[in-house]
């Protein structure tokens, strides 16, 4: 019986996030009511009220369920690792995109959330400067923003031009790609 309760809810849940993924394509979350939802996804108010508050509260559930995915992804990886194996965590990392895919590219919209993509992005800041802090001795702090600001850019907009094609690469294909430029920039154009 509760695996059955289970399985319902996370249907629902399923069913509610999809929805709200769905009508953030063409319009912003703070436009979005919860009837508007619920009627898109044909469910009663009332089951929505049951799991959230309102469609902040949901959007904030969908949002920490990717972040916590994302550092269980860092988490996977020790300083040597990522300075030995960096295809390998890139190579997660575009899978975590791929996964994600549809929230991403929502979130990276117009009509997406600026807090939560600032918020990933200074999670992952973070991370790389104490891995790179320790991989390269850093003189200059400010050489380290301006490659951070490169580079974080330059896995969006690789992650967008993916996307526009049609994700014909496989993750694996699309890392290596991402490496190669970081390490060695314009070179690879050679």
């Amino acid at each position: 019986m509760a695996s059955t309760i289970d399985r319902r809810v996370r249907k629902t849940k399923a069913v509610l996030c999809s929805g709200l993924i769905d009508l953030m394509k063409q319009k912003p979350v703070n436009k979005i009511t919860v009837k508007e939802l619920t009627d898109y996804v044909d469910i009663n108010r009332g089951t929505f009220y049951l799991h959230h508050k309102d469609i902040f509260d949901l959007m904030q559930s969908i949002e920490n369920e990717l972040m916590q995915e994302l550092k269980d992804l860092f988490e996977k990886y020790s300083t040597e690792e990522f300075q030995l194996h960096p295809t390998l965590f890139l190579t997660d990392i575009f899978r975590f995109l791929d996964h994600n895919a549809e929230i991403v590219t929502v979130l990276l919209s117009p009509n997406g959330d600026i807090v939560f993509v600032d918020r990933m992005e200074t999670f992952v800041r973070e991370k790389c400067l104490h891995n790179w802090m320790e991989s390269f001795s850093l003189s200059n702090p400010l050489s380290y923003d301006y490659f951070y600001a490169f580079v974080i850019s330059g896995i969006i907009g690789v992650f967008q031009n993916w996307l526009n094609r049609g994700r014909k690469e496989s993750p694996e294909e699309i890392a290596i790609i991402v490496e190669q430029i970081i390490s060695h920039g314009v070179q690879i154009l050679k």
